[in-house]
């Protein structure tokens, strides 16, 4: 019996090494679900919300190279579009299936119809709709080949009276081409890097995730240049562990020891990272970028050289043009300036907090300190980012994923999905806000249906953490920002597997314990500060006063406990900002 369109397609995405299709069924996407079914070497995962299913596709081809969701017509393409656009902002290859109404019908204003082509173009390298069964198998094969090679996501339009025809077979190439060429700057370039690289005494290397894949080749130039290594958040995994010369991040979630290292330096040396705060990057010294998309080039700092490269192909070819510097001082000075930093930061590590106050600082470092050294922590949008980000330390096999581009709510829970289904021989930690968690809180019966052994650890500080922060620092009293939340553990019980709230300080270390112990799946509600404040390295003066001019509005509006919350809880920062 002759396939048909809907199972070339499965065929195509076995072929291109897709395990997995997250999806919602339905009308125009019954006949892929249907392929998938008789394939027998593709599973259908039966998502709450396509959006979970496309944070899901999103984590799995961040760990694995390429995954597949899938949405039927109108509102299941509507629900893609977040997880989408975050999957194309982190340049991960995800395939996305958008089922819609049949042929005869484009155009004519008929139930659920929505213009793929419009709706998908923004976050899509390669978006289109079939409507022959001729065009089917070279449109698709080259929406794969978009999403490996320029690492984004790519949209296949699929009516549904088109994913019901005979099959009819490409008169093209139908393999998948996976190439690794050599790109690193010309050797006239190599060589003015290494003279500007020679000629100044004081430089810092601040890496990105395009830099993961070199950590032995950058620590080898650092020893060489005797230069302190910062680096991004999404760069921290592949740079942090193993490397005597880190000096930690920058940025709103980073620490002051990056942020003095690169506006002290000659030359600020960028491997790999399109950093998107242009308020941390120096102004007055050389910034030298090097990236594989040359498009990315100065478009966050003002640039004294930019050259296109892979990372680990660039410095490879670099370290023999550089000449070993003698003086250290500037490294040794930026490496005791961090040891500082990190001293600090454990003052926020003991105190603990009290009742229904624990310090979320506390709890993330309990969390590194019991995961596995392979563990795979996603972490949500807001204050969960500031304590992963802080407190999770690398190993050299740690992964974390999170919304580092897009910055979205609700991405920790639905990325653990991917992430546990992709390896299940690897410990998944979801460090979740509640604000995030409420909003795809249904996908909690996913985790259940699959018996998923994702462990949630809930930062329940009753607010929406990062956008309080935000209104203080610019001065006005936080409004609306509070939450009146469900007992998280208690729908987690209703969902199927054990949920444990944890409102005391003294219980956490054994609850996270017991939790990562456990085959199953795991909610922990941890009742955490509400007031506790995460300040960026960069500390200004318009934040001074933009802080002390919301106290003194929400003194005047009758919270005088919160003000004097707020500033017990986060003396530790004055230190910080003296």
């Amino acid at each position: 019996m002759s396939k048909n369109v809907a199972e070339q397609l499965v065929e195509m995405l076995v072929e291109a090494g897709v395990k997995r299709v997250y999806a919602v069924t339905g009308d125009s996407l019954n006949y892929f679900n249907d392929a998938v079914r008789k394939s027998g070497k593709i599973k259908w995962i039966h998502v709450r919300n396509e959006e979970v299913g496309a944070f899901a596709a999103a984590a799995e081809a961040e760990l694995d190279g390429i995954a597949c969701c899938a949405g039927s017509c109108g509102p299941g393409h509507v629900h893609l579009i977040n997880g989408l656009y975050d999957a194309h902002r982190s340049h991960v290859p995800v395939i996305a299936i958008a089922s819609t109404i049949n042929t005869n019908q484009f155009g004519m204003d008929y139930f659920q119809e929505t213009n793929t082509i419009k709706l998908f173009d923004d976050c899509s390298y390669y978006n289109q709709i079939a409507t022959t069964a001729e065009q089917v198998p070279r449109m698709f094969q080259t929406a794969i080949q978009h999403a490996i090679h320029k690492k984004g996501v790519s949209v296949f339009g699929l009516p549904g009276d088109v994913a019901q025809l005979p099959a009819v077979e490409s008169e093209t190439a139908m393999q998948i081409f996976r190439c690794n060429p050599v790109m690193r700057p010309s050797d006239a370039e190599l060589v003015a890097l290494a003279d500007c690289l020679n000629a100044h005494k004081k430089i810092t290397i601040y890496c990105g995730i395009g830099a993961a894949e070199a950590h032995d080749e950058v620590i080898e130039l650092a020893k060489l240049l005797k230069a302190p290594i910062g680096y991004s958040f999404r760069g921290k995994m592949g740079m942090q562990y193993d490397n005597p010369l880190e000096v930690g991040m920058t940025g709103l979630l980073g620490q002051p020891s990056a942020y003095h290292s690169m506006h002290e330096s000659d030359v600020v040396l960028l491997l790999g990272t399109d950093f998107p705060y242009q308020n941390f990057m120096p102004e007055k010294n050389k910034i030298i970028q090097i990236d594989e998309s040359p498009e990315r080039l100065g478009r966050r700092a003002k640039l004294s050289m930019g050259l296109c490269g892979d990372i680990k192909d660039t410095v490879s070819a670099l370290l023999s043009l550089i000449k070993e510097k003698e003086d250290e001082s500037f490294l040794k000075a930026q490496l005791d300036f961090y040891g500082k930093v990190k001293k600090h930061q454990q003052t926020y590590i003991e105190d603990r907090g009290s009742e229904n106050k624990i310090q979320p600082e506390f709890v993330a470092d309990t969390i590194d300190k019991l995961s596995d050294v392979d563990a795979i922590f996603t972490v949500d949008t807001g204050m969960c980012c500031v304590w992963g980000a802080r407190f999770i330390h690398a190993t050299g096999k740690r992964t974390m994923l999170g919304s580092f581009n897009h910055g979205t709510m609700a991405n920790a829970m639905p990325m653990a999905i991917g992430a546990a289904l992709a390896h299940p021989e690897r410990q998944v930690v979801a460090l979740s806000g509640d604000g995030g968690l409420s909003m795809l809180l249904g996908d909690l019966a996913t985790i259940k249906q699959y018996n998923l052994p994702i462990k949630i650890i809930v930062f329940n500080n009753r607010a929406l953490g990062m956008v309080k922060l935000e209104m203080e620092v610019d001065g006005l009293p936080d409004s609306e920002t509070d939450m009146i939340n469900p007992d998280f553990a208690l729908v987690a019980q209703a969902m199927g597997f054990r949920g444990i709230t944890v409102s005391n300080p003294a219980d956490v270390e054994t609850a996270i314990s017991n939790a990562l112990r456990e085959d199953g799946p795991v909610l922990l509600n941890i009742m955490t500060n509400p007031n506790a404040l995460a300040m960026p390295p960069k500390i200004e003066w318009a934040q001074i006063k933009g802080m002390t001019a919301s106290m003194t509005k929400l003194m005047l509006g009758g919270k005088m406990d919160e003000v004097f919350d707020t500033i017990k809880s986060n003396y530790k920062h004055l230190g910080e900002v003296l």
